[in-house]
């Protein structure tokens, strides 16, 4: 899909919410229980940001926060939100498929649910985000896994874009993988993720000197 494809797609998913959050306005309960990786002075970089819930709970935090969104309608969204909560986060418009990514850039890189990517888009959208993190920093994901199809409670309905432990430590190979957990739990993130759920989570530290 080309950028104006994919920007039409959310865009119409994000103006069907109204004024409600699609994916509600509270952080990822995943993000929210790594807590130990945020703080103030620590610069992150939150990947498909949506409507603004995680990035705006990361700047609470007082880290410094840049957010990537496809669509101009979530930017409006999160940067509404943003000032409702009175943090300031960079917010940029861009194609992650496409994008110059940052070398070397934000000590945590965070992406949660962001499993639009096919296997060669997830191979850029991974090595893009591997790529922004500093040596030493520490990249997470939260993801669904094949499972969820059975649940189908939100995510893709394609197979292939879906996270096995398997893919994960193989994109993660050369890294040091600090969590990797695959578990069922009930969640609640607005109209568009409720009810049990097969989740994937993954905390992988950059190696120092790569």
């Amino acid at each position: 899909m080309s950028f104006s494809d994919y920007e039409a797609f959310w865009t119409a998913r994000y103006l069907d919410a109204g004024d409600d959050y699609l994916f509600g306005t509270a952080p990822n309960k995943f993000l929210a229980g790594q807590s130990e990786y945020f703080g103030a002075g620590v610069s992150v970089l939150s990947v498909a940001d949506g409507e603004g819930r995680n990035s705006v709970w990361l700047a609470e935090q007082g880290c410094t926060v840049t957010a990537t969104e496809i669509s101009s309608v979530a930017l409006e969204k999160a940067a509404k939100l943003a000032r409702g909560r009175h943090v300031a986060i960079d917010f940029l418009q861009v194609d992650i498929f496409s994008w110059d990514w940052p070398a070397a850039a934000f000590d945590t890189v965070v992406g949660i649910f962001i499993q639009f990517a096919g296997p060669v888009e997830r191979l850029r959208q991974i090595a893009g985000m591997q790529q922004a993190v500093k040596p030493g920093g520490v990249l997470l994901l939260q993801g669904y896994t094949p499972k969820q199809l059975e649940y189908k409670t939100g995510g893709p309905s394609a197979v292939e874009n879906l996270y096995t432990e398997t893919l994960l430590r193989e994109l993660f190979a050369d890294w040091e993988i600090v969590m990797l957990h695959e578990h069922e739990e009930t969640i609640s993130e607005g109209t568009a993720h409720t009810g049990l759920s097969a989740l994937i989570d993954l905390v992988a530290r950059k190696p120092i000197g790569k």
